[in-house]
């Protein structure tokens, strides 16, 4: 409802993972780099994880898309709570791959032949499963289990996982030791800097058909990034409501106070007072560990005075 207001031809800040919206800061390139090169390399298992709200599942939809170009096999799993038959059955289904029996052991038998086929025609096929800290460890099992489908040089099917950072701390439980190992790749997403937060609010809103004037007050877009903590996703949650509230207001650029006005509707002015009290709570116990050493040094040294006083008198009587 906004969008002609401000001279807009789309919404900029949908909070859909939309690969067209994807921003690139020197994290991103990094984790698309690392994902394609394990692809084409044939590395077998990747892992890519990031907090919340970071822009993993955008990436994602990104790497899908040129992955389509490429004519690259694809099986995309974004609902991570399926039991083992469940996960192969849609798996199959998205690579298109039919088999008239539903065995386990027939459906990885004709996933073996489909994806030697693949390989001997030149071509790869790749497996991401999204939000993969919820999966069950029979199912990550399962998972570890598919790189073992593999000629004597290359991995026949590559494997993407996908999660937060929940992921990592299941890795390290001894039960899957294995697939810890197996994981050749690691990317990460991480939260924006104040910079790329003033870029990506700029980027959208010149995909969205911004033709350059003003919309966010240079302050507001610097209030937004304390609020969000860096979020992507909870900076489009704060941008679009005060687009929202701008047109409500017939304000053609959008100040403080608005921004100040829809965190508090969202809960988050906790984020800027935590934010803010940081730097002076790393400072104190930087400074209290200096003087928790200086006292130590001083007791040793009060100590080891004590000592000589106590030896003095009886050097003084032989």
């Amino acid at each position: 409802m906004y969008k002609e207001f401000f001279g807009l031809r789309a919404n900029p800040f949908n909070v859909n993972p939309d690969p067209r919206y994807l921003f690139l800061t020197r994290h991103t390139e990094e984790a698309l780099a690392c994902l394609t090169y394990g692809i084409q390399s044939r590395k077998g298992f990747v892992l890519l994880t990031g907090e919340v709200g970071t822009g993993k599942t955008t990436l994602i939809n990104k790497l899908l898309e040129w992955l389509r170009l490429q004519q690259v096999a694809t099986a995309f799993i974004f609902n991570s709570r399926m039991n083992v038959p469940q996960f192969l059955d849609y798996m199959m289904a998205d690579f298109g791959i039919s088999c008239d029996s539903r065995a386990k052991s027939q459906l990885l038998l004709r996933l073996y032949k489909w994806l030697l086929d693949r390989y001997r025609a030149g071509e790869t096929a790749v497996l991401i499963v999204d939000e993969a800290q919820s999966l069950s460890d029979e199912v990550l099992e399962e998972i570890r289990m598919l790189t073992n489908l593999e000629t004597f040089t290359e991995k026949l099917l590559q494997i993407v996982l996908v999660g937060q950072p929940e992921l990592e701390q299941r890795l390290k439980q001894p039960q899957l030791r294995q697939l810890r190992q197996r994981l050749t790749l690691r990317a990460k997403t991480h939260p924006l800097s104040l910079e790329e937060t003033k870029a990506y609010v700029a980027q959208r809103l010149r995909i969205a058909g911004s033709n350059g004037q003003q919309i966010f007050d240079p302050e507001c877009v610097t209030l937004i990034h304390r609020y969000a903590n860096g979020i992507p996703r909870v900076v489009n949650l704060l941008c679009e409501h005060c687009l929202v509230s701008g047109f409500v207001d017939q304000q053609k650029v959008i100040k403080s106070e608005v921004v100040e006005a829809v965190a508090r509707d969202f809960d988050l002015s906790d984020n800027v007072a935590s934010a803010a009290m940081t730097p002076p709570v790393a400072a104190s116990i930087e400074q209290n560990s200096e003087l928790i050493e200086g006292l130590k040094a001083l007791a040793i040294l009060a100590d080891r005075l004590r000592h000589s006083d106590e030896e003095l008198p009886k050097e003084r009587k032989l």
